[in-house]
């Protein structure tokens, strides 16, 4: 009987534990929901791009502004690059919603082993959220935020949409920003011109 009642009180215990973390995870939602920025119009936004000088035969003479960038559409990418971006950065992209819980946990997880915090779990989409709209500040504010900008352009965007405007915006150093620029900065040709090892790297 005794054991009865200690089971029925652990159980009791859980659901009232479970049901607590319910309200409190709906309570942040409302609560930062109406702080997000505006997703509608990101298909829109003019990613800023240098002064570029060319002399008369098109060859780039001299380049002015603090950020390169050479934006790509999606159908213009590499499927090679593509799938290197997906399986180095989001190998189940096309799987989850915006977020991969499976890859918080296995990053919670890493990080507790190694008692560091070296691994992420950002999915795509969440990288998408904070490059267009959030700092890079490591905040818990931040990161919630992150979450639900993700699940809003989930709702929003085709997949293909979502990283298209990744492959544009993310940073790969020298001053470049998406996988056109880099192309140009490290091997000085468009992106669709790499070869496989280039597109490795």
């Amino acid at each position: 009987m005794s054991l009865n009642k200690t089971f029925i009180r652990l159980l009791s215990s859980f659901i009232a534990l479970f049901l607590a973390g319910i309200l409190a995870f709906a309570a942040l939602v409302l609560y930062f929901l109406p702080q997000l920025p505006a997703t509608e119009d990101i298909m829109q936004i003019q990613l800023s791009v240098p002064l570029r000088i060319y002399a008369a035969n098109s060859e780039l003479i001299a380049e002015y502004g603090e950020k390169r960038r050479l934006p790509i559409a999606i159908k213009d990418t590499p499927q090679n690059l593509l799938n290197a971006i997906l399986a180095s950065e989001d190998a189940n992209f096309y799987q989850h919603g915006g977020v991969s819980f499976t890859g918080i946990l296995r990053a919670i997880l890493a990080n507790f082993r190694s008692g560091e915090h070296g691994q992420g779990a950002s999915t795509i989409t969440m990288q998408v959220a904070r490059n267009y709209f959030l700092t890079r500040e490591k905040t818990y504010t931040r990161k919630f935020k992150e979450v639900l900008l993700a699940f809003k352009l989930e709702k929003q965007l085709e997949k293909q949409q979502i990283l298209e405007l990744y492959i544009n915006k993310i940073f790969l150093g020298h001053r470049s920003y998406g996988f056109g620029a880099a192309a140009q900065v490290y091997y000085g040709k468009p992106v669709t011109e790499l070869g496989l090892a280039q597109l490795a790297m």
